[in-house]
């Protein structure tokens, strides 16, 4: 007997090959990307750490998460710029030590424009960091995780 799939699951299919330190991504069927590292790490820098899609994982799903939500709380969105951060010390990754190769600290700053009242905006930012799953990811990582997001007046269409 199989078990039906919860009907609110989406599934996410990556598939890699590669050698060394470079790999070849490909979400079947539609897109193909590339990792690489730093010289220093044993790459030739030719494509993004997976280091940096981590944090631009995070941005791109942050910018999603909240044109959702800005529709549910009934907010026009416009300009989302974003500055992310991640501090890695390289003690566990590279040297060996003890301990978790994680980020010890991300921190994200965003900048929004929306027609949001300073209650809708807290909301906004609010429902963005507990309904993001990549937010959730580096949150329950055991990372440092902070956010700091800012609101731009958007200008009526009116105007």
């Amino acid at each position: 007997m199989s078990i039906k799939p919860k009907e609110t699951v989406v599934p996410f299919v990556l598939e890699a090959e590669g050698t060394g330190v470079a790999q070849t991504l490909t979400v079947p069927g539609s897109h193909v990307f590339h990792t690489d590292a730093y010289p220093a790490f044993g790459g030739k820098d030719a494509a993004p750490s997976p280091l940096f899609y981590a944090l631009g994982a995070l941005t791109s799903c942050n910018q999603v998460t909240a044109s959702i939500v800005a529709k549910d709380l009934g907010i026009t969105l416009g300009r989302l710029e974003f500055r992310v951060q991640g501090d890695l010390d390289t003690a566990v990754f590279v040297g060996g030590a003890e301990g978790n190769a994680n980020f010890d600290r991300v921190e994200v700053v965003a900048k929004i424009e929306s027609d949001a009242t300073p209650e809708q905006f807290a909301e906004l930012e609010r429902e963005v960091d507990r309904r993001c799953p990549v937010s959730q990811l580096f949150r329950r990582s055991g990372t440092e995780f902070v956010t700091n997001w800012s609101q731009v007046q958007l200008e009526s269409a009116d105007a």
